[in-house]
């Protein structure tokens, strides 16, 4: 079989999902000098919420604004913190470099309606890479961030619900620890490099990214993307257990009105992720400028941190248990927060494998956001379901 080359952050995607279930069972089809890969999830998960307060603003995720969609309580049957989704890939080894192309269409469970059609499709990734063991891997397309990848591939919510907040799941997804306990990856065009790893255990990602406007949810928008690419870089150190990164991103913004201050996004994080044997324990943590709670710049000149810990048990070959939290904080009280301070939640789960394909989960978990006024929203949740990986 030809070999194929992923970068660290793109095999991360991989191992992530290999860690909290069986292997998948893509399908691999030989064409000529071609490999093509053709592979997925489905997953849905009932999910019920009930919220108390309502009187945080801005991207309270435990108030009944976004927590509950609304209401004081509610019931979703949707998409987990992943989509459903088909990937289809080639690979091959050409000329002394092994090459690949990939695409990933992905679409959600959940809508208001039982007669609309169901359109809303995600393209997330769509990219080809080439690369040896002596260059390292070349990327050029449209995929996941570098900053960030590590917090959320190695959230034990990747394959559950997380947070369940009802604004989010009807119509798209939920939100794991986005926003309490770390910002998205999100998704850009890019030109991304990785190096080969070294004898030391280093290897460094390198990404250009596609420079992208703000993405208020509270406020209208305020800036616009520059005339300047986004920066993005990683460095990873892995040996033996222990896997441990930092990394940062930077973008300037151009104001879109006379007299807004200028934006240049600035952030870093740092984390660590230990797994031995049935103990997993993991710990991140994001601070900068135009962070966001959510996405890129979504609260504008607003410094935030993110702290994310969890804590995972492996009962059996078949089922694993954990504990996770996560705190999201605004440091100042700026008009894009909408008087958010901060959201926090803390999650427990059991993931059970069925079968080599199927995943069984149980969530339980609590959402709180504070306002800088004093407001407190609190969100109770449980979540029920399961994901198949193809």
């Amino acid at each position: 079989m030809n070999k194929r080359v992923l970068t660290p952050y793109a095999t991360s995607v991989l191992g992530a999902l290999a860690a909290c279930m069986q292997p998948a069972l893509a399908v691999d089809i030989k064409a000529g000098d071609w490999t093509v890969n053709v592979g997925g999830n489905v997953n849905a998960y009932y999910t019920f919420v009930d919220c108390s307060g309502g009187q945080v603003g801005g991207l309270a995720l435990g108030g009944e604004a976004l927590g509950c969609g609304g209401r004081d309580s509610r019931t979703t049957v949707g998409n987990g913190l992943l989509p459903s989704g088909l990937v289809t890939s080639a690979s091959s080894q050409l000329g002394g470099y092994d090459v690949k192309a990939l695409i990933g269409i992905y679409a959600h469970t959940a809508t208001d309606s039982a007669i609309s059609p169901n359109n809303g499709v995600d393209v997330r990734q769509a990219y080809f890479t080439f690369g040896n063991a002596g260059l390292g891997t070349i990327k050029l397309g449209r995929d996941y961030g570098i900053f960030g990848a590590n917090a959320i591939l190695n959230d034990m919510t990747l394959i559950g619900v997380g947070a369940p907040v009802q604004a989010t799941q009807r119509g798209r997804v939920a939100l794991g620890h986005i926003g309490a306990g770390y910002a998205y990856l999100n998704h850009y065009g890019q030109i991304a490099y990785a190096t080969p790893k070294m004898a030391s255990g280093f290897s460094v990602d390198l990404g250009l990214m596609s420079p992208v406007d703000d993405t208020p949810v509270v406020a209208p928008s305020a800036y616009t993307s520059a005339s300047t690419p986004q920066f993005q870089a990683q460095l990873t150190f892995t040996q033996g257990e222990v896997k441990a990164w930092l990394g940062a991103k930077a973008q300037r913004f151009d104001p879109l009105a006379a007299g807004t201050p200028d934006l240049t996004m600035r952030a870093i994080e740092a984390g660590a992720l230990y797994q031995s044997g049935t103990i997993g324990l993991l710990v991140n943590v994001q601070r900068g400028t135009g962070l966001g709670i959510l996405s890129d710049a979504d609260q504008g000149r607003v410094r935030s941190t993110h702290v994310f810990a969890q804590g995972t048990y492996k009962v059996s070959d078949k089922l694993k248990v954990g504990v996770s939290y996560g705190h999201s904080e605004n440091s100042d009280n700026a008009v894009g927060t909408g008087g958010l301070e901060s959201n926090a939640n803390v999650t427990v789960g059991a993931y059970y494998s069925l079968n080599s394909a199927i995943t069984l989960v149980a969530e339980g978990g609590h959402t709180r956001s504070k306002g800088f006024v004093g407001g407190r929203d609190k969100m109770n949740g449980i979540a029920l379901g399961g994901i198949i990986f193809f």
